[in-house]
């Protein structure tokens, strides 16, 4: 009789890297999210930047909340070697991280179209985008969700990357934007809503080369799939 302790895979550097460089490009978005939360629970002045989550702070949260538990918890989601090692918990946290991306993407879109928003921190283009990009994640969670539930796990792993990629876009827009403002001087604008933009299509196209580079190895990995079966979103 096989040991079931030699099923249980010893985790490597390798099962660490990834999960620690997405927690770490979310640090700022974090931090920047807490200030926002203690801004709306104390008293504040009103200004034009802030006017809207003073106003109605229930929705900007929510999003917070739930977008810093869905960037930081689901870091490990991505690492192979905590998926082999902790399948119940993987599929635990998917539950949970599935719920909070919607309402990431929920509260993204309320807070986009009913929020008035200063033209210098949100021009059409910017709209646009924060409306397609919320949606998408959205859209991409409810089919990574029926995909595992229909037991297809390829196409569940590549929605939710693709998902998480849009929810990662502040880590990025910080790495994009900053140099900027620092040479610039400015924070605002057409360029701010361009370099923005810029940092979705980045993490999208990163999504889309690792589901990629995935693909071919996913006939390879009998062993996961049938271990990941019947989970719902990472």
């Amino acid at each position: 009789m096989t040991n079931s302790n030699s099923r249980i895979r010893r985790l490597t550097k390798a099962d660490f890297t990834l999960p620690a460089a997405l927690i770490v490009l979310s640090i700022v978005p974090t931090v920047g999210g807490v200030v926002r939360l203690l801004s709306v629970a104390r008293p504040t002045a009103v200004s034009p930047e802030n006017a809207r989550f003073l106003h109605a702070p229930l929705p900007v949260v929510i999003h917070i909340f739930s977008a810093t538990l869905f960037c930081i918890l689901g870091a490990f989601q991505f690492s192979r070697g905590f998926r082999l090692r902790w399948t119940g918990l993987h599929r635990r946290m998917g539950r949970v991280l599935g719920i909070c991306g919607l309402l990431a993407g929920a509260t993204g879109l309320w807070m986009t179209a009913a929020y008035e928003i200063p033209t210098s921190l949100q021009g059409p283009l910017l709209y646009g985008v924060r409306l397609a990009v919320a949606a998408a994640m959205i859209v991409s969670i409810v089919i990574a969700w029926r995909s595992i539930l229909r037991r297809d796990v390829a196409r569940h792993e590549a929605f939710m990357i693709r998902a998480y990629a849009l929810g990662q876009g502040a880590g990025t827009q910080v790495l994009v934007l900053l140099p900027w403002m620092l040479l610039s001087g400015e924070s605002g604008g057409l360029t701010r809503d361009i370099l923005m933009t810029l940092s979705w299509v980045i993490n999208a196209v990163v999504a889309e080369a690792i589901i990629a580079r995935r693909a071919p190895r996913g006939a390879e990995r009998p062993a996961e799939r049938r271990g990941l079966v019947g989970q719902t979103p990472t």
